[in-house]
């Protein structure tokens, strides 16, 4: 079961939302950095940003390479690599930028809420309420 990691950016809290295979199919072909509806996610009105993913085997999905296949590629920092030291270079696999049915974890960021219907709520008079001083009159007279 793939899951969606959903992060927003407004409050810095994510969720991690378990979606079905066939609701994956509506996924495929979706590359980083596409903006999608918030639906398929069980939020309705919402707008996800696709900022990554990783597949079966842990290999991270690349912006900068096309494609949803597998690949070879010399890294010198980025996503994929981090290099210990200054010119460092190593030859990693990483997966391409497009969503696969091999893809079983993807993180979306929040780029849009609804927007929320303001009430407009009738001037009314305050509401009274109910005087307790007299209760505490009563309270101090039977002492």
């Amino acid at each position: 079961m793939p899951i969606l990691i959903i992060s927003n950016p407004a409050d810095g809290t994510s969720q991690r939302v378990e979606i079905e295979d066939a609701q994956l199919r509506n996924l495929v072909g979706t590359r980083i950095g596409q903006t999608i509806d918030g639906s398929i996610a069980g939020l309705q009105g919402y707008k996800l940003k696709l900022t990554g993913g990783t597949d079966k085997d842990g290999i991270p999905m690349r912006p900068d390479v096309h494609g949803s296949a597998k690949s070879p590629i010399v890294l010198s920092g980025g996503v994929g690599y981090k290099p210990k030291n200054k010119g460092e270079k190593k030859r990693k696999i990483v997966r391409g930028n497009t969503v696969s049915t091999e893809i079983t974890f993807l993180n979306f960021a929040i780029t849009e809420a609804p927007k929320k219907k303001k009430k407009a709520e009738p001037e009314a008079e305050p509401k009274a309420e109910p005087e307790e001083a007299p209760a505490e009159e009563e309270a101090t007279e039977e002492e």
